[in-house]
């Protein structure tokens, strides 16, 4: 075989992009730390924008001796540049900083939102911009931890054919792993990952609640490991990592569960019939909840929607 045609490594000093300047479009918890961990990596950031108190802080904190300057601006100094605002905001910004002239040939693009491939900078790879999507799957606090959570974490990578080493290449610096994501399927990528990761903090977070009112002086520690095992369980085993009340169908238990929380926390009663549900759905069709069992749990969930609609 001709050595010309085997693939290379992304992490071959070949494809690696060379030191660039970088740049920051929005200084929220995601843009400075991708900049300080490419900072790590031998590339320099040299412009960062933000207007908010708490912007300002976190671009001291992560990128000490970046000037703040305009959007305009950092486009002006920076060969790579970091689209990091909301997704909402994405395509505004993109298409003010394409009729502006800001955007130069060559420059790299990236903008790291899960909702979107590189069609959302269409207006800039007319201007001659080469784009990039680089999602990284990790939630951030905007602190200095979150450049060594990105060792391992895995981006969601969308590019053109002919950047996509380029892209990878830039992902393996930052101590992620790549993984390719076709441009159409971005969004549902996205809502698996909201799915996840969001609800989890909500559920975790309405958990730690009713167990305060239960009387528990540490619901924190008590969930700490419980939950820590769940999610190691269905990392390794998804729907056979099934336990408790509903995959085993033991429907008096869930109409108890329906009733303390329609009596102690009536606004959790929506979420733990709608979670139960298609809890019962999954455990029946991968065999763990029993045919038999299912139409009296069912008759209690459907119950508790009817209580609620009733105002009871």
């Amino acid at each position: 075989m001709n050595a010309s045609a085997v693939p290379r490594d992304p992490r071959d000093p070949r494809d690696r992009p060379a030191r660039l300047t970088v740049g920051v479009v929005g200084s929220g918890r995601v843009g400075p730390t991708l900049a300080a961990a490419l900072r790590l990596a031998g590339h320099r950031p040299v412009a960062a924008s933000g207007v908010s108190d708490a912007s300002v802080r976190r671009a001291a904190v992560l990128l000490p001796d970046v000037p703040l300057v305009t959007p305009a601006e950092v486009l002006a100094r920076a060969e790579l540049v970091l689209l990091t605002v909301p997704d909402d905001a994405l395509p505004g910004l993109v298409e003010g900083l394409v009729e502006t002239g800001a955007v130069r040939p060559g420059q790299l693009l990236v903008h790291t939102s899960g909702r979107y491939g590189t069609k959302v900078l269409s207006p800039a790879l007319h201007a001659g911009a080469l784009p990039l999507a680089l999602h990284p799957a990790m939630t951030f606090t905007g602190t200095s931890v979150d450049v060594q959570r990105l060792a391992g974490c895995s981006f969601g990578v969308t590019a053109p054919d002919e950047l996509r080493l380029a892209a990878e290449a830039l992902v393996i610096e930052m101590g992620g792993e790549p993984e390719w994501v076709e441009e159409d399927a971005r969004p549902l990528y996205h809502a698996a990952l909201a799915l996840g990761a969001n609800h989890l903090v909500t559920l975790v977070a309405q958990s730690m609640e009713l167990l305060g009112k239960a009387g528990v002086a540490a619901p924190d520690r008590m969930l700490g490991p419980l939950l820590g095992a769940a999610l190691d369980n269905a990392l390794r085993s998804g729907d056979a990592a099934l336990t408790g009340p509903v995959a085993r169908g033991d429907a008096g238990t869930v109409a108890a569960h329906v009733a303390e929380l329609r009596e102690h926390a009536p606004a959790a009663v929506p979420g733990y019939l709608a979670m139960a549900r298609t809890t019962a759905d999954r455990a029946l069709a991968h065999g763990l909840l029993k045919p038999e069992l299912a139409e009296d749990l069912l008759d209690v969930l459907a119950d508790g929607d009817h209580q609620g609609g009733s105002g009871r």
